[in-house]
């Protein structure tokens, strides 16, 4: 993996990117930005009326995450992030407005798995109905060809979030007070 200071966990809707990303970066004691709070009206009215969004859709909304996560980054020396980062081209997007390295954190959970946590929460513009659009959009990362940190949704938060922070060592001399 290469060393980056912007953690963003990934993955389809219901994986758990926020619980997940509010947990690593209490433990690093870093920003978190969760990425529903950057899509413009637009999008989150689209996704409402259930209607999956579309590249053009989603370029905006990946700019404006990847830019306040460097920001946050620049301040705290540290960010961690909640992003679906979906497909290989937008993280490769994300890091090219980033303007540095970011680790990947991939929630990997199965269609039937993601879809019963899916259905026990109530979400403010994502419903079940689009969960398999989300399952056809995602290409799973690839370690040997990403900077990216597979982890099973199965896990606990907790596992999940020592396992995170045992592969960011680099990160270790970040200090609260900073």
């Amino acid at each position: 993996m290469t060393p980056a200071r912007i953690i963003i966990v990934m993955g389809v809707s219901s994986s758990g990117k926020s619980t997940v990303g509010q947990s690593i970066a209490r433990r690093l004691h870093a920003p978190f930005l969760d990425g529903d709070g950057y899509h413009p009206p637009a999008n989150v009215e689209k996704m409402r009326a259930g209607i999956p969004l579309t590249d053009e859709d989603r370029w905006p909304w990946l700019a404006a995450l990847a830019t306040a996560l460097a920001e946050a980054a620049d301040r705290k020396g540290v960010a961690v992030g909640a992003c679906s980062a979906l497909r290989r081209i937008y993280r490769d997007y994300l890091v090219e407005k980033a303007g540095e390295p970011i680790l990947f954190v991939y929630l990997d959970g199965t269609k039937e798995v993601i879809a019963e946590r899916m259905a026990r929460r109530k979400h403010e513009y994502m419903p079940l109905s689009l969960l398999d659009s989300q399952f056809a959009t995602l290409e799973v990362p690839d370690p040997a060809a990403e900077n990216v940190l597979p982890v099973p949704v199965t896990d606990s938060v907790e596992k999940i979030t020592q396992t995170v922070t045992k592969a960011v060592n680099h990160l270790k001399s970040f200090k609260r007070w900073q």
